[in-house]
């Protein structure tokens, strides 16, 4: 169990963080703190939104604050799964074939534009999102660690993408939406960049893989109490029972929650979870993973209008004041 000492020092490299971060990524304040909350919980991330709104900046940016070993792996419809995990090829000097490892084999993978593979492309990091390795030709090989994944995607509807499978979507800890900056925001993007007089955007690193692996471990030690967990299996659950849902989220979002709510909760310099943490990421955590029935679809239904529901009927337990 983490002390108010070890929590204050999450707290205080989560800030210094998301400042470095936020010297060249400007207007994503919520989605930046959930994203670092992510990789510190150890999940994978998912931006979506249309294009040019500053996805694979931000992505870019949390790798390089963070020190993790980076790679960018530009999704085109042409692409092979071996273009991801690598493959065997012949090296003449032996006469064997070897396995040359591919962009995944990294600390932090950036997905650019990941619809628009194919969706067997797409499948080809389930393995590594769900188990850290990837398997060619009957052999595993393990990937660094830690291992995350950031991946940007524009709207289904856009010509030349391709909907992510119901099985990766769930691999995602969260799917965020970044928005158009305001009229503010967007005018100092622009100022920024006339100061720079420079395209490319420097982010500080604040700490490195060793001290990322240290944090991640005192956010396992994060309290739950038995009425979060709970909680978090009401919010779930309340998905699987809505009449416009085909398919609920599954156990992996109400975990999800949990996972995130400790992370969330150490940024924010606690060592328990309240109610409030889960409410926050509630639709970042479960929208993605539900499947609406046809009805809804073709009514444009919202998910996250689904979950916002779901969490607005869902009895709150007691606020967890303290940890025992």
């Amino acid at each position: 169990m983490t002390d108010s000492v070890e929590t204050t020092r999450i707290a205080e490299i989560g800030r210094r963080v998301l400042d470095s971060v936020r010297g060249g990524v400007v207007g994503m304040d919520e989605p930046l703190t959930v994203a670092l909350a992510a990789i510190l919980a150890g999940g994978h991330v998912l931006f979506e939104d249309v294009p040019g709104l500053g996805k694979t900046l931000a992505a870019r940016s949390l790798a390089s604050a963070l020190g993790l070993d980076f790679r960018r792996l530009q999704c085109t419809p042409d692409m092979l799964p071996g273009d991801v995990t690598g493959s065997y090829v012949y090296a003449p000097s032996t006469g064997d074939f070897v396995f040359r490892p591919g962009p995944i084999f990294t600390g932090l993978l950036l997905a650019d534009e990941v619809n628009r593979t194919t969706p067997k492309t797409q499948s080809a990091m389930l393995e590594a999102m769900a188990e850290g390795q990837v398997t060619v030709e009957g052999n595993s090989f393990p990937l660094p660690r830690p291992f995350h994944v950031i991946a940007t995607s524009n709207p289904i509807e856009y010509e030349g993408t391709y909907a992510l499978p119901e099985a990766q979507l769930d691999r995602f800890m969260v799917r965020l939406a970044v928005g158009y900056p305001s009229p503010d925001e967007e005018s100092r993007i622009i100022l920024d960049r006339v100061r720079r007089q420079n395209p490319d955007v420097r982010v500080e690193q604040v700490i490195d893989t060793a001290e990322l692996v240290a944090l991640q471990a005192a956010v396992e030690r994060i309290h739950v109490d038995g009425d979060i967990a709970r909680y978090s299996v009401d919010l779930a659950r309340g998905t699987r029972d809505a009449a416009n849902v085909a398919v609920g989220a599954s156990p992996r979002g109400s975990q999800a929650l949990v996972l995130l709510g400790r992370a969330l909760a150490a940024l924010d310099g606690r060592d328990y979870v309240r109610p409030d943490d889960l409410k926050r990421i509630a639709e970042p955590v479960l929208a993605h993973r539900l499947t609406l029935t046809p009805q809804a679809w073709a009514q444009g239904t919202d998910p996250r209008s689904v979950v916002a529901t779901v969490v607005a009927t869902t009895p709150v337990p007691p606020t967890v004041a303290v940890r025992p």
